[in-house]
C-alpha cells in the first residue's frame, strides 16, 4: 500500500513537530521530534506518540490533537485564528437575538407543560409528572 502524502498523512517516527497547547512542561509552540508511534491504526483511530522537545523534556501518549508538524505550524495558527473570529461572529450574531425568540424550534419540546420544565427540557411531560409525584410518595418534595 503507498504511503499518504502531503498534509493528510498521519505524523511518522522522526518527524519534527509543534506542540499546539501547553503540555506538562512543554509551552504551546514547542518544537520537537517523534521518537514513538503508538496506538491503533486504523482510520480515525487512537493514535498517540512519545516525542521529545527540544527543551529536553519527553513526553509519552500525547494525542495528534495536541501536536502538528512543523511545516504546518504557521497555517495551523493561521486556521485557528480564523475559527476563533467566526466562533466570535457566531456568539456575537446569538446575543443579538431577542432573549423571548426560542433558538430553535417552537419551544414545546417534550409536550408543552413550561410549569413542570417539560419546555426546557426533552422529557416528556408524562415522565416528568410521574417522576414529581413519586417523589412526593417518598417524602421528598
Amino acid at each position: 500500500m503507498p504511503r499518504a502524502k502531503g498534509k493528510d498523512r498521519p505524523l511518522r517516527k522522526r518527524d519534527r513537530v509543534v506542540a499546539t497547547v501547553d503540555l506538562p512542561g512543554v509551552p504551546e509552540g514547542s518544537t520537537g521530534k517523534v521518537k514513538l508511534v503508538n496506538g491503533l491504526f486504523r482510520p480515525g483511530s487512537w493514535m498517540r506518540y512519545w516525542v521529545f522537545f527540544d527543551n529536553g523534556v519527553q513526553l509519552g501518549s500525547v494525542g495528534a490533537d495536541k501536536l502538528v508538524r512543523a511545516d504546518r505550524w504557521e497555517t495551523y495558527k493561521a486556521e485557528r485564528a480564523r475559527r476563533a473570529e467566526e466562533g466570535a461572529a457566531e456568539a456575537a450574531r446569538a446575543a443579538e437575538r431577542p432573549a423571548d425568540a426560542p433558538a430553535g424550534g417552537d419551544g414545546a419540546a417534550g409536550g408543552g407543560n413550561a410549569e413542570s420544565g417539560a419546555a426546557a427540557s426533552r422529557v416528556p411531560a408524562h415522565l416528568l409528572e410521574r417522576s414529581k409525584s413519586r417523589r412526593q410518595a417518598l417524602g421528598q418534595g
